[in-house]
């Protein structure tokens, strides 16, 4: 950016109570209300008489058109069209005052701000980028003395904040800056090409192309754009009634591990930046990590089972609390002592329950942080996402006494939200973990598509003890359970609610909540996998109430969507209670 237009910007912006940081790349895009890439080629406002000059002779590159980015199938959701970025030749405004009255309306500009643009001796003053070519073509029609305009490329995102915090957005010198538009930049922008012209008086007058510009290949996404969409939507509504500070909703093909939806609220509108607060432009889902709370409880279900040291019916009498060395354990509610089985903890979520079943296991430690990491915690989650978060899984040289009991219950590892969904599709999918995916392909300016890799898998439990966990899960969206109102009709439903607690700087304890509930549907045949998290509500923090409804919500949408029938089984319970 030349020296007077950026002194230009930060006094516009500064007026206007906001201060422009041109090296910081976010900021400056935060001052655009849509991103605008390189020059092209300078169109010239008619019938402009311009004196005569010298003659040059000059290289300047060809911008090679970015790709877009499609949902999976191949709705637009980023797309680059063609602009105009209107400048002025001081030199040749004959009446700035009056070419700013004519200019501000149709530039949506202060008209004072603009007249002082328009006056002085800069040869090059950009007045508005991004200039929509019927909005240029009405400027052209005035004819105003030093006023033209050059072709640029904008970013469009033709379905507004749908699918953002995914998208990412694209920076003033057009180069990738979050989310999907940075992680593949290299691929979405081409290569740039080269030409020579002449330039006569401030006129192009011929050009030679001396290399083609190489236009960027078009991205598909796993995302579906309805799915997508009824997930943004649902998890916005439940952040504002819960008063929480954010919230999400991911969800997951269980035997593919693509991604069909990932939303988080409050989001951003990427064609408007200008009004964006900062705090939303990156992607919660996989930049923040938590302690799980009770949704992590499964991992010790299914390792207990596994090990064959507990079955789904196994008993157990559980105390409200315990003490292991110096520290006490306790369940949310007092309790008298209860008579549970296996299922029954999960069911009722007992912190104290889940403990006491988890020192079954041989060899505690070894075998908890073995089961763990084949879980995928500690782990990135492969889709290689800018700013990716991946959790926290301390080394068995740093474990002491109280590391396994909390484990056992969900807290003292973190995980991000997709981590955490992953652990449920691992049981959904029959015990084997899918590496997930949020690139279907991609397709060249031949129209040829190239379908991405296929993802990894690994076996973390067996088939059987999948079956059983899914089943004791069932249990939880039961009248017996936490998260009866997660039921869908027609549908087999298994998750587990969590209210996490969340360690608060300022109180310097764990003083707020995470609200979530993880599920899949079918139960007896899974296919998806829905994971809804609210973080630091104050209106309510219960998992099964807060997040249970969007569950219900985003999976029954997803159901349709993808075509999966109803349920054709029924369900064996197990026993909660002995």
């Amino acid at each position: 950016m030349p020296i007077g237009i950026k002194a230009k910007f930060q006094a516009r912006y500064k007026m206007q109570g906001v201060t422009l940081l041109v090296k910081d790349v976010i900021l400056v895009s935060l001052l655009i209300t849509s991103l605008s890439l390189v020059k092209a080629q300078a169109i010239v406002q008619p019938k402009t008489i311009l004196p005569n000059g010298s003659t040059q002779l000059q290289t300047t590159e060809i911008t090679p058109i970015r790709g877009s980015i499609t949902d999976r199938n191949g709705v637009v959701l980023a797309v680059t069209s063609q602009a105009h970025t209107v400048f002025a030749d001081q030199n040749y405004v004959t009446d700035p005052i009056g070419e700013a009255r004519k200019l501000a309306p149709l530039l949506k500009l202060d008209p004072a701000e603009l007249a002082e643009d328009l006056t002085g001796d800069d040869v090059y003053v950009v007045l508005k980028r991004n200039v929509s070519p019927l909005v240029w073509g009405r400027i052209a029609q005035l004819k105003l003395n030093g006023i033209y305009a050059e072709t640029t490329l904008s970013r469009v995102y033709p379905e507004g904040s749908l699918g953002a915090n995914v998208l990412g957005f694209v920076n003033f010198e057009g180069e990738g800056a979050g989310g999907i538009e940075n992680a593949l930049n290299s691929v979405l922008a081409g290569v740039a090409g080269e030409r020579r012209y002449t330039r006569v008086a401030g006129l192009e007058t011929a050009d030679t192309m001396i290399k083609p510009a190489e236009d960027g290949k078009h991205v598909r996404l796993t995302i579906e754009r309805d799915i997508q969409w009824v997930a943004q939507q649902a998890i916005a509504e439940r952040v504002k009634y819960a008063r929480a500070e954010s919230g999400s909703v991911i969800v997951l093909n269980v035997k593919t591990g693509e991604v069909l939806a990932m939303a988080t609220a409050p989001s951003f509108n990427p064609n408007d930046l200008s009004t964006a607060n900062p705090k939303n432009l990156g992607n919660r889902v996989l930049s923040n990590a938590y302690e799980p709370g009770s949704t992590g409880k499964i991992m010790t279900m299914a390792a207990v089972i596994e090990e064959g040291v507990a079955d789904p019916e196994s008993q157990f009498v559980v105390p409200y609390k315990i003490k292991r060395t110096k520290e006490t354990f306790s369940d949310h509610e007092y309790h008298k002592d209860l008579k549970l089985t296996l299922t029954g903890i999960l069911a009722q979520s007992s912190n104290v329950g889940s403990i006491l079943a988890s020192e079954r296991l041989p060899k505690l430690n070894q075998t908890i942080h073995s089961y763990w990491e084949k879980f995928g915690i500690g782990q990135s989650t492969g889709l290689n996402f800018p700013g990716e978060n991946a959790g926290s899984l301390k080394d068995l040289n740093e474990w002491n006494a109280s590391t396994a009991p909390t484990y056992a219950f969900g807290q003292g590892y973190s995980v991000n939200a997709l981590q955490a969904a992953s652990i449920f599709a691992t049981i959904a999918n029959d015990g084997l973990r899918v590496t997930p995916s949020l690139i279907a392909g991609y397709t060249n300016n031949d129209g040829d598509f190239e379908a991405a890799a296929e993802t990894d898998s690994i076996r973390v439990v067996s088939e059987s003890t999948a079956k059983k966990v899914r089943l004791m899960l069932e249990s939880v969206v039961s009248e017996s359970g936490t998260a009866p109102n997660a039921k869908i009709p027609g549908y087999r439903v298994a998750g587990k609610t969590g209210t996490a607690e969340i360690w608060n700087n300022e109180c310097n304890d764990y003083c707020d909540f995470m609200a979530s509930f993880i599920g899949m549907a079918p139960a007896d045949e899974p296919e998806i996998v829905v994971a809804v998290s609210i973080v630091k509500p104050k209106n309510g923090h219960y998992g099964g109430v807060l997040a249970g409804p969007v569950f219900k919500r985003v999976m029954s949408f997803a159901l349709q969507q993808m075509r999966v029938p109803p349920t054709g089984t029924v369900a064996q319970k197990y026993a909660v209670k002995w």
